[in-house]
C-alpha cells in the first residue's frame, strides 16, 4: 500500500522563466538561489543529498556528486504565476487565458455587488500589500464596519475584517456570496477572507484566512478520488482544489504545525496522497521581502525534512516542489515567474534534463498510487 507525500514550498522558484518579462518581472529572478547568497548560505544538509543543489546555485548547498533523489527543473506552461495556476498544473490543468486581475482595483459595478452583500460599501479597492492595508485603514474599519477589499498581482478578491467586530463566520459568508457573484468576465480565481485582530498600530493577521477558489477542471486528484484512492490536504491544498476528491483536510497556523501534520499523517494514513502546501514563504516572506525570514524557514524545513525521510516505507514517494516565485530581492511584492524544483525520493536517483510543465507531480501520484502499468514519467 504505497503513500505519496507531495511537500509544497509555495513560492520556492529556482531562476527566472525565458517569458518572465511578459509577467513584468525583472531580471534575475531566483527565489532560493538569492535569498541563500543574501543571506550568506544556508545550511540545508538534507535537500544537499537529495540534489537540491544540482538544480540552482544556492549558496551553502553544493550541487550533490550522486543526488539520493531524481531531481529536474519544471517549467510552467500555464499563462500566470499565481498559487491556482501553478497547483492546477501539478494536477494536470494547464491554464491557457490568465485569469483577470485589477491593478487599478474593480469596476464600480463589481464593487456596488460586493457593497449589497455586506451591507456596506468597502473601504480601499486598490491593489496592496494585505498587511500595510489592514494597517493603514484598519482605525477606519473598526470605526464604520466597513469591510477592506483589496488585490494584488494575482487574480484575488481579498476581503479583511477585524474579528471582534465581524465574526468569522460573516467574514466567510460574505466571501462565499462573493465568490458566486464573480463570474464571467470577472472570475478571478480567489476570494480571500482576511481576517485580522489587535489595535490600530499592532493589527495581525490571524490564521483564519479562508481561501474560496473556482473549482478546477477534471485533474490527477479527481481520478484518484474514482479510484477510492483517499487525498489527504494539509494548509490550503483543499481551498485551491474548491474541496473536491479531498478525502481530508487540516488547516494549519504555519509551517511548523503543516510539517507536524504531514508527520501524523504518516504515522496513520496506509495509503493515499499527503499533499502539503507550505504558505510561510510566501505569505510571510516573498511578498514582504523578507530575505532574512525566507533563509531561515528554509532552514527549519530541511530540519523537519530528515525525520519525514525516515518514515517513509519502501513503496513511497516524496516529492518536494513549488508553484511559482517570490523572490524577496526583487523589486515590488509581487511573484516572479520562475522555474521550479522537483525531487523525487523513493523510486529513482540522480539529474535529470529539464521538464516542460508541473504536470509531472500528478503523473507521479498516480503511478504510484494506482500502480499502473503505464509508461513510466519521464523528464
Amino acid at each position: 500500500m504505497a503513500r505519496c507525500i507531495v511537500l509544497v514550498l509555495d513560492s520556492g522558484g529556482i531562476g527566472a522563466l525565458p517569458d518572465a518579462a511578459m509577467y513584468g518581472d525583472a531580471p534575475g529572478a531566483d527565489t532560493i538561489g538569492n535569498v541563500a547568497e543574501r543571506f550568506g548560505g544556508l545550511r540545508m544538509p538534507v535537500c544537499e543529498r537529495l540534489g537540491l543543489g544540482n538544480l540552482t546555485a544556492i549558496r551553502g548547498v553544493p550541487p550533490a556528486r550522486l543526488p539520493e533523489a531524481c531531481v529536474a527543473r519544471l517549467s510552467e506552461r500555464s499563462k500566470g504565476k499565481d498559487t491556482i495556476t501553478g497547483h492546477w498544473e501539478m494536477a494536470g490543468v494547464t491554464t491557457e487565458q490568465p485569469f483577470p486581475t485589477y491593478p487599478d482595483g474593480f469596476p464600480p459595478d463589481v464593487v456596488a455587488k460586493f457593497a449589497a452583500i455586506a451591507g456596506k460599501e468597502p473601504l480601499g479597492n486598490v491593489t496592496a500589500s494585505g498587511t500595510k492595508i489592514i494597517a493603514e485603514l484598519g482605525p477606519e474599519h473598526v470605526r464604520t464596519g466597513r469591510p477592506i477589499l483589496y488585490t494584488s498581482a494575482d487574480s484575488v478578491f481579498q476581503v479583511a475584517t477585524h474579528e471582534d467586530l465581524v465574526p468569522l463566520e460573516t467574514l466567510y459568508d460574505w466571501c462565499r456570496s462573493a465568490r458566486e457573484m464573480l463570474v464571467p468576465p470577472h472570475e478571478v480565481n480567489r476570494v480571500i477572507a482576511r481576517p485580522f485582530t489587535g489595535s490600530a498600530g499592532g493589527y495581525v493577521r490571524t490564521a483564519n484566512r479562508r481561501d474560496f477558489a473556482i473549482p478546477p477542471p477534471p485533474n490527477a486528484l479527481d481520478r484518484l478520488a474514482a479510484c477510492d484512492v483517499p487525498v489527504h490536504a494539509v494548509g490550503k491544498i483543499a481551498d485551491i482544489y474548491a474541496g473536491r476528491a479531498i478525502a481530508t483536510s487540516s488547516r494549519v497556523a504555519d509551517n511548523e504545525d503543516a510539517m507536524e501534520r504531514a508527520d501524523q499523517l504518516l504515522s496513520s494514513v496506509d495509503h493515499g496522497m499527503i499533499f502539503v502546501n507550505l504558505n510561510d514563504f510566501d505569505s510571510k516572506y516573498g511578498h514582504r521581502r523578507d530575505v532574512r525570514g525566507y533563509a531561515r524557514a528554509l532552514e527549519r524545513f530541511d530540519v523537519r525534512l530528515g525525520p519525514l525521510l525516515e518514515r517513509l516505507r519502501a513503496d513511497d514517494v516524496l516529492v518536494l516542489t513549488a508553484d511559482h516565485g517570490c523572490d524577496p530581492t526583487a523589486p515590488g511584492t509581487d511573484h516572479t515567474r520562475e522555474a521550479v524544483p522537483y525531487v523525487e525520493f523513493g523510486r529513482r536517483r540522480g539529474e535529470q534534463p529539464p521538464h516542460d510543465g508541473l504536470d509531472i507531480v500528478g503523473k507521479t501520484a498516480l503511478d504510484v498510487l494506482l500502480a499502473t502499468n503505464a509508461e513510466p514519467v519521464r523528464t
